[in-house]
């Protein structure tokens, strides 16, 4: 019998599963309490969405709950099995809270119904309602599709909530969408029809982020980031959360403690309010991958506020923090809701005992080019397309990753021609950001939007652009989609694009795992999806 069974990130064991333990890292045991928790919330989100139906409220808590589990699941997030338990009984509880309020309890599914408190048992129900509790290949791929583009929504409408931004109309969206993955009346084009739906409120779900990012610290705008050090000790912040970061700066203002991001936190620097911090330093190392090199070189404490965590080396461990829905076991967790401020004492006072980092490299990176600095920059780019100067966008947006042919996407930013231009969001950005490839005109040829959620501003520049040229449909624009990804945030980029009316797209370095042969003729046939070649066979399909 397999220990565990997991296919939702892109490194996957022979891109079929992990079974015995995750490339990520993660047990067993840590596999079987996320399937738990995914199991558990999804018997939540059934139950909220059959209160909404019979008029009863539904509060913000709740719904953050849903969004906060899910988030807890993914890929790199959370490896502390305590942790996520404890999760699975506060879940249970609440769920059974709204349960006893309900007049009507027909239609519920079993994890609506599944009360259990006892832990061994819990433990023991774990091990069966993992993805393989699907029997039929194509039902399990759909369900599935839909659910890791849940948890990538998830991740991004749980940074709005921490901005206390809320939608209303996504969290119902995501709990009626949980209910319908345990449905066995939805035939496989409801379940298609499903995964669109859940593309379309990603799209929404990515616009409030960016209203709550933009409302709270400006518009991002072009910026230089400094990839060298000072001589002062340090905070190292990665991950996605931008609140952590304000209140990280405040806390640190005036303690001779400087902090300095590292992958996905980049392009916080490209956002106008963290201009004033004069200890905000720069960015440190690449992306997520490098973390146990880099980590060990930078010689202070490192908070972790979202997934990217890889196991941890004996040389940083008891430096690494934790926030928000991140866990390691071993690690200190700083804790601290939505709309609490949080207490980062502790790892100040340990940064101050800790020596000042290890330069690893010096210079400057330039980006902060999301929709609003585009769109001032509009004329320059119509000009240039005009004259042909720039004769193709690449999108290259998506995630980093270990697997040596990921280097396929360096060497393919290498091999572009002059004329074109990279429109970039999310830690792909590492594969090329540092290449020196240049400029056309004044414009750079790396265009880095930010972080993932970011490529909500790529989509708003493409369909600028179809507006500006007068095109009927977004896909006779000269841009190409060349697009690799690691885990759920890229999913519901993905679902957000192809519900944007996107074609074409190549997702690499491999066809995920998730998506049964039949699934995935239906998204090449209908959506044009393809993969990647060799870098000379796709030059010269994109450019020749």
């Amino acid at each position: 019998m397999e220990k565990m069974f997991c296919f939702q990130c892109q490194e996957t064991v022979k891109n079929q599963g992990c079974t015995i333990v995750g490339v990520c890292g993660k047990k067993p045991e840590i596999a079987r309490a996320q399937d738990l928790l995914v199991y558990v919330t999804k018997g939540l989100a059934d139950v909220l969405t059959h209160a909404r139906a019979e008029g009863k409220p539904v509060t913000k808590e709740q719904n953050h709950a849903v969004t906060y589990n899910l988030f807890t699941t993914i890929t790199n997030a959370n490896f502390d099995e305590d942790a996520i338990l404890r999760r699975v009984e506060d879940t249970i509880y609440m769920k059974d809270s709204v349960l006893a309020e309900l007049t009507n309890r027909e239609g519920l599914s079993a994890a609506a119904l599944y009360s259990e408190k006892d832990m061994d048992a819990l433990k023991e129900k774990a091990a069966a309602v993992g993805v393989l509790a699907t029997e039929d290949e194509d039902v399990r791929s759909l369900r599935e599709l839909t659910v890791y583009g849940l948890k990538g929504l998830s991740a991004y409408t749980k940074h709005a909530n921490a901005l206390l931004a809320d939608d209303e109309e996504v969290d119902a969206f995501i709990q009626s969408a949980l209910a319908k993955t345990m449905d066995d009346s939805l035939s496989i084009d409801d379940l298609v029809a499903l995964v669109l739906e859940t593309g379309s409120y990603g799209v929404k779900g990515m616009a409030l982020l960016d209203g709550a990012n933009t409302g709270t610290y400006g518009n991002p705008e072009i910026t230089k980031v400094n990839i060298g050090v000072r001589n002062n000790p340090g905070i190292l912040i990665s991950g996605h959360d931008l609140r952590d970061l304000e209140m990280l700066l405040e806390q640190t203002k005036g303690t001779g403690v400087d902090v300095y991001t590292h992958s996905e936190m980049l392009p916080a620097h490209y956002y106008p309010a963290f201009k004033k911090y004069d200890h905000f330093v720069g960015n440190y190392g690449g992306s997520w991958w490098h973390q146990k090199e880099e980590f060990e070189s930078f010689n202070g404490p490192i908070l972790m506020t979202t997934n990217c965590i890889v196991p941890t080396k004996d040389s940083y461990h008891d430096r690494l923090y934790t926030t928000g829905a991140a866990g390691y076991p071993g690690c200190a967790h700083i804790p601290g809701g939505i709309g609490e401020d949080k207490d980062f004492t502790q790892i100040i006072e340990h940064a101050k005992k800790c020596q000042p980092p290890t330069e690893i490299e010096t210079g400057e990176i330039v980006g902060g080019f999301a929709h609003a600095q585009v769109f001032a920059l509009a004329d320059a780019v119509v000009d240039a397309v005009k004259s042909g100067a720039i004769k193709k966008f690449v999108v290259m947006a998506g995630c980093d990753g270990r697997q040596r042919d990921r280097n396929y996407y360096t060497e393919f930013a290498e091999a572009l021609p002059e004329d074109s231009v990279i429109l970039t969001a999310g830690c792909a950005k590492y594969r090329y950001n540092k290449l020196g490839l240049g400029d056309i005109g004044g414009i750079p040829r790396v265009l880095d939007a930010g972080q993932c959620n970011d490529s909500y501003s790529l989509a708003l520049i493409a369909l600028k652009l179809k507006e500006v040229f007068g095109l009927e449909d977004v896909n006779e624009l000269p841009i190409i989609y060349n697009i690799a990804w690691y885990e759920q945030k890229a999913v519901i980029v993905l679902l957000a694009l192809l519900s944007l009316g996107v074609k074409n797209i190549h997702l690499g370095p491999t066809i995920p795992a998730f998506l049964s042969p039949n699934v995935t003729n239906v998204l090449v046939e209908n959506f044009g999806i393809g993969t990647i070649d060799t870098v000379e066979a796709d030059i010269e399909r994109f450019f020749v």
